[in-house]
């Protein structure tokens, strides 16, 4: 019977991948060892692996979402668990979350074989909607969208950020207000969810970061904002999240900040919350 194999490295995912057939269905599942749903998708997957004969053109891959960012960034991982079913590496279905009878429906649709049998598509992808703009606060903070928030370690973290809506920017004006988001508080973190509900690892190890620094920062949900998501990369000219700004300069993702932090354990202390004006 058919297994999920781990893949550990990037040259094995890929040396995995070009050797398969092109007739192949290859279903790649990103999971990550923090999050809980990823442990009953696990046994999902393995329990419907075991149902196809090896000989069967389909194969299972696993991938540690964290450990394999190229991947991820690849593949626009945004959350896990997210599996991706692909044949000669093309894209054909995508699943995010922990719904096994999803998984099912979409490896049978395209595997032609199973239990069920049957053609079952999947839902429409997710819109992304964005929130009207508000004035100025009275703290003197700069009107901006309402996913737009300031974050300090001893605060209640909000559980989602807030959707909104907006007319779609030309690039100038879409750079024009990414200069000034970057610039929204002295420390920016722009991040895949909020601090109390990281939609990805590497996020959540950024606020975990700079939560044990004491770091006071605002930060920016990008997956509310399409155009800040996809603009921020070109604008920055950094493709991946999370990203961490200071005083409007990239500073860059996780491993440079753990690197700066490394380097200078004072590294931001003056934007502490021990650090009072």
């Amino acid at each position: 019977m058919a297994t999920v194999q781990e893949i550990l490295d990037e040259g094995a995912f890929r040396s995995a991948v070009n050797n398969l057939p092109p007739s192949t269905l290859t279903v790649i599942y990103f999971h990550a060892p923090w999050a809980a749903p990823c442990k009953q998708m696990s046994t999902v997957l393995s329990t419907l692996a075991s149902t196809y004969p090896t000989s069967a053109p389909v194969a299972f891959f696993s991938l540690n979402a964290e450990e394999l960012p190229e991947v991820s960034e690849y593949y626009d991982v945004t959350a896990v668990p997210y599996i991706v079913l692909q044949k000669d590496g093309q894209s054909l279905e995508t699943v995010s979350g922990s719904d096994a009878a999803k998984v099912r429906a979409a490896v049978e649709k395209y595997a032609g074989a199973g239990s069920g049998g049957a053609s079952v598509g999947l839902p429409p992808a997710q819109q992304v909607t964005k929130q009207e703009q508000r004035a100025p606060s009275a703290n003197g903070a700069a009107g901006g969208p309402k996913n737009l928030a300031s974050y300090a370690p001893s605060s209640t973290d909000p559980a989602t950020a807030p959707d909104y809506t907006s007319e779609p920017q030309s690039k100038e004006e879409l750079f024009k207000r990414l200069g000034e988001l970057v610039k929204a508080a002295p420390v920016m973190l722009f991040m895949k969810g909020t601090p109390s509900a990281p939609q990805c690892g590497f996020s959540r190890q950024t606020v975990g970061l700079l939560r044990e620094k004491g770091v006071r920062y605002g930060f920016f949900n990008i997956l509310a904002d399409d155009e800040v998501r996809q603009g921020l990369k070109e604008f920055a000219d950094w493709p991946t999240f999370p990203q961490l700004w200071v005083g409007g300069e990239l500073v860059g993702g996780l491993d440079i900040v753990k690197e700066e932090f490394e380097n200078d354990p004072d590294y931001l202390a003056e934007y502490a919350v021990s650090q009072k004006a």
